[in-house]
């Protein structure tokens, strides 16, 4: 089934790209190829909302042309849609410019993120910002999961589909995925920063915009799902 829904994302991709569809009739294709509608409709989204200028003119090209795949990775196995009550720790260290993400306990694991067992080779991962530390609450982290050539797990990650759901059929298609983090390093620039901002001095910065744009991505497809059920 998910060798099949592979298939046809890519014969979906050709049918956008060749006639150069509307987004809005690329929408209406995409919603029918699960995986390909969670990279459009949530990573993309996500870096669109939450991702500084800088961060949008490197990363939203790679993802467009399918240079890199993405999934959107909030979800914990203990808490689900709980953002506040996200365990997975992005500790900030000065010495190395770095982000440091770990997962600490078997709750904090991501469970259940669409795309992400197989399909994946980068994440928006969600996780509590510590610097000098101090918690200053949840941001996306874009983080490379999967290598381009083989998409096995890079050093320190840990990504599996958790196998069969229940119920409709359909969600068999997606690779829902679960994720561990081994005191993974990414370079500071991969926090998504048009909310706040943490600079090379470990200063803690918020900006203007609102801080429900982190939340933007998951309203956005969740009412999405509702309107194309209606």
């Amino acid at each position: 089934m998910y060798k099949n829904t592979l298939r046809k994302a890519a014969h979906t991709w050709k049918r956008i790209i060749e006639p150069r569809l509307s987004e809005q009739e690329a929408s209406m294709l995409r919603f029918y190829i699960a995986f390909t509608d969670l990279h459009w409709g949530m990573f993309i989204t996500a870096i669109k909302v939450q991702g500084s200028e800088q961060q949008q003119q490197k990363w939203l090209p790679l993802a467009y042309k399918k240079q890199i795949i993405g999934c959107y990775a909030p979800t914990e196995l203990g808490h689900g849609s709980n953002v506040q009550g996200l365990e997975t720790t992005a500790t900030f260290n000065p010495k190395s410019d770095e982000f440091i993400i770990n997962s600490p306990t078997l709750t904090s694991s991501k469970w259940w993120p669409g795309s992400l067992g197989k399909a994946s080779t980068h994440g928006v991962v969600y996780a509590r910002r510590f610097v000098d530390g101090k918690d200053h609450g949840v941001n996306g982290f874009i983080v490379q999961l999967q290598g381009f050539d083989d998409h096995s797990p890079l050093p320190g990650i840990s990504v599996a589909d958790i196998g069969m759901k229940f119920g409709n059929g359909a969600y068999n298609t997606i690779d829902n995925g679960v994720l561990r983090f081994d005191h993974v390093r990414i370079p500071r620039d991969q926090m998504l920063m048009r909310v706040s901002q943490v600079t090379r001095e470990s200063k803690y910065m918020q900006s203007d915009v609102p801080r429900q744009l982190l939340y933007g991505t998951m309203v956005y497809v969740r009412q999405t799902i509702a309107a194309n059920a209606s």
